[in-house]
């Protein structure tokens, strides 16, 4: 990676500024033969780290292209490691796109999406699970799946990974030493009670990580609730309330809703992906039995199933669901504008969709999500490439344990060990292909 790549680094579009940002080998000397500064005989070359200056950017003809202010990060002490220089402009899209094209004539070539973020990884500035947090970090939409992204970007989760690596590392080579000097058959340099113990910890932490998948899968992509009950309860109504705008259809004609309509909302920082199901009843429309199989499918995948009943014709569809034992499920009463006298049963929520009386459901969704989001002092993982990686680290260091309980050979002890490092290697990319690296920064957005 010697080569100098540019791109803008801000997002697509007309805005007050745009930064354009430039790394490489000839970053500064490149940057130097457009920028000429307000100050006499400056130039960026000349100027120290982590520095802003002002000036004017100067086409081919000699004209004025932009004022612009230009900020020198010099290696290592840049995003990338290497020599970088930042120049914001204006958010014109003409000067946006002319600074680059003379940035590409004097040497520059364009980055590739996430190329910046791979030349940080390769010149050690992080990890790669710390550089996946960084995409997470852009593409956070809450409170809570900020946070998520900070603590993984901080390197919680790296360390972790870490401090049981390095002392599997520490058995792994004992038990390759005893191989070097099979010979000599009394000596035995790995402990095999305290690799047992070290064995049961690491799969004790793994399963605890594995475990907060399901959290950190609902942070980052939004807690499912699923919205059931017998047509005409108010499912869409309420929709349309929780939402604060006209999302779903609204009649009173039974099975207007024939489809699953979905749509996202933050209450008390955290993500919710509420999902507007068909009406369930037995009918003999074709395409109606359809929505209301997928009603059905999104229950089932639902992590909260708020039942909607009418107030005043109470009817229950639970028994139409199946797999819904271990779901948060919110009984609500609907229509209780159109009876004063109702009183609900304990544990369950009365409201009024259609005028907007739903602060008592909001309040117990966002306690819902108080109660099994808390990442308060535990490492939470949220990257579905972590989590395979994980499984794969659990099956070798359960082989580990069977083979210390079977006392089998250092040989094969050792490679159970070996596929151990291997996948928690992977997870921070100090075992990683070339392949596997590609595919995750081009995931990224271009600029990154």
């Amino acid at each position: 990676m010697t080569d100098t790549i540019c791109a803008v680094s801000t997002a697509a579009g007309l805005g007050a500024i745009a930064v354009l940002r430039i790394s490489g080998e000839n970053a500064i000397q490149i940057s130097d033969a457009l920028f000429h500064s307000v100050r006499k005989n400056f130039r960026l070359s000349d100027a120290e780290t982590h520095t802003a200056h002002f000036g004017r950017i100067i086409d081919e003809e000699g004209a004025v292209l932009d004022e612009v202010l230009a900020t020198v990060f010099r290696a290592p002490n840049s995003f990338t490691g290497e020599d970088s220089v930042e120049i914001s402009c204006h958010g014109s899209i003409f000067i946006q796109q002319e600074l680059l094209k003379l940035l590409l004539k004097n040497g520059c070539r364009m980055a590739e999406p996430g190329e910046f973020t791979q030349r940080a990884f390769a010149n050690g500035k992080f990890d790669l699970s710390q550089a996946e947090s960084i995409a997470d970090l852009i593409a956070s939409q809450s409170r809570a799946s900020h946070k998520l992204a900070m603590n993984q970007m901080r390197g919680g989760f790296s360390r972790e990974l870490q401090v049981l690596r390095d002392r599997l590392l520490t058995f792994t080579s004992l038990v390759e030493l005893e191989l070097d000097f099979a010979d000599h058959e009394e000596l035995e340099f790995a402990d095999r009670s305290q690799l047992n113990e070290l064995a049961q910890e690491i799969d004790r932490k793994i399963d605890r990580l594995l475990a907060s998948f399901k959290t950190g899968n609902a942070i980052k992509q939004g807690i499912p609730v699923a919205i059931v009950g017998a047509p005409n309860v108010g499912k869409s109504t309420l929709l349309n309330a929780l939402l604060g705008e006209e999302r779903a259809i609204v009649s009173d004609i039974q099975g207007t809703t024939r489809d699953t309509v979905e749509d996202t909302l933050i209450l008390g920082g955290m993500l919710f992906r509420f999902i507007d199901t068909a009406g369930l009843r037995q009918t003999n429309d074709a395409i109606e039995s359809m929505g209301i199989e997928r009603s059905r499918q999104a229950a089932q995948k639902a992590a909260v199933i708020i039942h909607l009943q009418d107030a005043s014709e109470p009817v229950s569809i639970l028994s139409e669901l199946q797999d819904i034992n271990e779901k948060k499920i919110i009984q609500v009463y609907n229509k209780v504008d159109l009876i004063p006298t109702f009183k609900p049963a304990e544990g369950t929520i009365a409201i009024s969709a259609k005028s907007g009386n739903i602060d008592l459901l909001r309040q117990q969704l966002v306690d819902f999500a108080a109660e099994q989001c808390d990442m308060h002092n535990t490492v939470t993982i949220s990257n579905t490439r972590h989590y395979e990686a994980l499984l794969r680290t659990r099956e070798a260091i359960l082989r580990v344990k069977d083979g210390l309980q079977m006392q089998i050979s250092g040989e094969f002890l050792s490679m159970d060990l070996q596929d151990c490092l291997t996948a928690l290697g992977e997870i921070t990319g100090q075992i990683s292909s070339q392949e596997v690296l590609n595919n995750i920064f081009s995931k990224f957005c271009i600029g990154k």
